[in-house]
């Protein structure tokens, strides 16, 4: 029995060390699978709207949060103490990357421009008209979710209406034309390769670079999540504190690379914020939507997710930052003291866990000092205004013929 047990321990032992040595293989597959969907995205602007080429890019990037997602949520039908780590995983990758992904683009952008002396200051990220479209798409969620975290369940029928609110944000980013081919060289050299193509040519390679870049990332992401989690384990990381915040950290990778590559340059950090506002709009509607329908599939019925105290406060405080965060840009702008203290604020409750009633409290003060604020100063309700015009009267940009190439590139 000893010698069975020790034979175990060492088995145990080796498939952890493989699945950490894993790791030099699985990140650098990672990075690549992440440059190639963010080059797709890049071309695609030209050629659909940019909002729905970063939505296209977030359901590639969000692939390994699925996964991740799925897999608890369907050991959570089948052991009902799991429950609490399907919505810690939730709550955590939706805080992560509003609290973490958007500060750390205002730095990089901020820290870029210093740099290369594009700027002298760290001056605020300006958004452009379009991206209204993403700050207010995450309201009709958001709303929702309180009602969800009211009830303190999470049914099939909140996951259809999820989905239908999902649609109805694709269906508006349908109705915005590609960007103008002024804008080309502002995108990078393979992007701007991929544009010297003729029409039909241009479509192929952007479907090609997603495709590359989804099936890669497809067939990475599972050995570099056990991989980070063989080196977590090692470094002795207890399991809600990997499954809360390690998780998601690193099943966000890919996008956090991406939005990090266009947050270098001035022009394309506004796209690098919208990346991960796309995301969190991902998160709250067909993330949230999934969890209830792997779980009822894993009970064998439709059933419901039901949240005691302790998760119906996690939802409260991802909700109230996340209206934080669509209040900070209802002005189209991200200012280094907004970006700073985002980040303050999620830094102390992933320091201190028990801080998240406080935490809750100050996200909630904050949101009505700036309501407050818009009565005042009425360029804070600068986003409403341009979602209602665009959804009113899209701009029309004449697109170039089957056979045409941009002329900016000629």
């Amino acid at each position: 029995m000893i010698i069975r047990k020790l034979f175990a321990a060492i088995q145990l032992a080796h498939t952890a060390s493989a699945a950490a040595w894993s790791a030099l293989w699985t990140f650098p597959s990672i990075l690549a699978s992440a440059f190639l969907v963010a080059w797709a995205a890049e071309a695609a602007q030209f050629m659909i709207s940019q909002g729905l080429a970063l939505a296209i890019l977030a359901w590639l990037q969000t692939l390994p949060e699925f996964a991740v997602e799925a897999v608890i949520a369907w050991e959570a039908g089948k052991d009902p103490a799991v429950t609490h780590l399907a919505i810690a995983n939730f709550t955590g990758a939706i805080r992560l990357l509003l609290g973490l992904g958007w500060p750390m683009i205002y730095f990089v952008s901020a820290m870029s421009a210093v740099v290369n002396r594009r700027r002298r200051s760290w001056s605020e990220i300006h958004l452009d008209d379009e991206h209204a479209i993403e700050v207010m798409g995450l309201c009709p969620p958001l709303i929702y979710f309180l009602w969800v975290w009211w009830k303190g369940s999470l049914s099939l029928v909140d996951a259809g209406i999820l989905v239908v609110l999902y649609i109805a944000y694709l269906a508006v980013l349908w109705r915005v034309p590609p960007k103008e081919e002024g804008h080309v060289e502002d995108v990078g050299r393979v992007p701007r390769a991929v544009l010297r193509l003729k029409s039909r040519m241009r479509w192929a390679a952007v479907i090609s670079l997603f495709t590359a870049g989804g099936t890669l990332l497809y067939f990475t992401a599972h050995p570099f999540l056990e991989s980070m989690l063989a080196l977590a384990a090692f470094f002795g990381v207890s399991q809600f504190v990997f499954v809360q915040w390690v998780a998601p950290f690193l099943s966000e990778f890919p996008e956090k690379v991406s939005a990090f590559y266009w947050a270098r340059k001035v022009s394309t950090a506004p796209m690098a914020l919208m990346n991960m506002v796309s995301s969190n709009i991902n998160q709250w509607t067909v993330l949230a939507a999934m969890i209830p329908i792997v779980y009822s599939f894993s009970i064998g019925e439709p059933s419901a997710l039901h949240f005691d105290g302790v998760q119906q406060d996690e939802i409260l405080i991802t909700i109230l930052q996340s209206m934080l965060g669509v209040l900070i840009l209802m002005n189209m702008r991200f200012a280094f003291w907004e970006a700073a203290l985002l980040f303050v604020l999620w830094f102390a409750q992933f320091v201190r866990a028990e801080l998240r009633e406080e935490i809750s409290w100050l996200y909630a003060i904050w949101g009505i000092v700036l309501i407050v604020d818009s009565f005042v100063d009425r360029t804070r309700w600068r986003a409403p205004r341009l979602f209602w015009k665009l959804l009113t009267h899209p701009p029309k940009h004449k697109m170039p013929g089957p056979d045409e190439e941009p002329r900016t590139l000629i």
